[in-house]
């Protein structure tokens, strides 16, 4: 498998001239699992909005794709409801993040599963045991690292490619369409990290640090040369306890932090009183896997969700978004069913 860490990205941009193949599934999952010749298209169902949204990149029109969690929930507690397993039985293939992320619905797949079909761990495929991350939300007693790759860009390639290459086995004749997607999907990644880095540049010395409510943001950090200097939500997922508030501040006010980051996943009034104490601004708009607008939207998409992500917290630190702004995404329609 191929690994496009941050040095390949920039050479990603030669590929922008390849087109995607169309989008065109139906809103309706039934409908939506017959081609256009009348034969069956192959299902493909998958977990947090995300990892649909790269899925529909790659696969374009020529599969069936239907999401599994509703966006706005919080995928680390989510448990499918039964009729869930209607369509894990009836999934040829089940991309899902693993990293421990979705243990319940991986459980029911398993349960259901047809025979011939598959459950793909992406996220554990991409991740080597070595690389793990494990932080204030994931502490490593607990067994889980963090699973939120998809913030960085680099991982969001990698995740294009290890769904090419499943759905290149599953459907050899399509491979050539689903290198095309890839291609030009990782051309769009690339132009997110180009402009990623020159917006970060105009950050004052010393202010690329993170406070957040959930720790979504690790590997980003990592890769991008950011310091995550804490995150408010425990490994319970409830408040924090009055100590831990505490320390925050302290930690807060220590490192110069200018602004706290919030998310409309996980609102927290802790947050805003932690940002107040501190005397910092509290900024409660991160979507972490929200994707913004609605299904069938241009901007209901992972880069469009990146993009306001890495804009909000650049110009929140005392940056300035003007190459994030001035990025035209060239992707095409997504039909792919996203429960709400």
């Amino acid at each position: 498998m191929k690994l496009f860490k941050t040095s390949s990205l920039a050479a990603l941009t030669m590929a922008g001239a390849l087109t995607l193949a169309a989008c065109g599934s139906s809103a309706d999952s039934a409908d939506s699992a017959e081609g256009t010749d009348g034969s069956t298209k192959l299902i493909v169902a998958t977990t947090v909005s995300p990892l649909t949204s790269i899925t529909s990149a790659v696969a374009g029109d020529l599969v069936t794709i239907e999401g599994i969690v509703p966006e706005g929930t919080n995928s680390h507690t989510f448990e499918p409801a039964p009729q869930v397993a209607e369509l894990l039985s009836t999934a040829d293939v089940i991309f899902v993040n693993g990293l421990k992320l979705e243990d319940p619905t991986i459980d029911l797949a398993e349960a259901n599963l047809k025979p011939g079909a598959e459950i793909v761990e992406i996220g554990t495929l991409v991740l080597p045991e070595s690389d793990y991350l494990y932080d204030f939300s994931f502490p490593e007693e607990e067994g889980k690292p963090n699973p939120h790759l998809w913030t960085d860009p680099s991982y969001a390639i990698e995740y294009a490619d290890v769904i090419r290459e499943v759905l290149s086995e599953r459907l050899p004749e399509d491979a050539p369409a689903f290198q095309a997607n890839f291609d030009a999907f990782a051309a769009e990644v690339a132009k997110l990290d180009e402009a990623v880095r020159a917006d970060q540049s105009s950050v004052p010395e010393g202010n690329l640090k993170l406070v957040t409510y959930h720790d979504a943001y690790a590997y980003f950090a990592q890769n991008y040369g950011w310091t995550v200097v804490g995150a408010i939500q425990p490994d319970s997922f409830d408040d924090p306890s009055p100590a831990e508030v505490a320390r925050l501040v302290e930690q807060i006010k220590a490192e110069g932090v200018p602004v706290i980051f919030g998310s409309e996943v996980f609102p927290s009034a802790v947050l805003e009183a932690i940002g107040n104490e501190a005397g910092v601004r509290y900024e409660d708009s991160l979507r972490d896997d929200d994707l913004p607008g609605v299904p069938g939207e241009a901007q209901h998409s992972l880069l469009e969700l990146l993009r306001y992500n890495y804009s909000t917290m650049i110009t929140g630190l005392g940056g300035n978004a003007t190459a994030l702004d001035a990025i035209v995404f060239e992707v095409p329609a997504d039909n792919a069913i996203y429960p709400q």
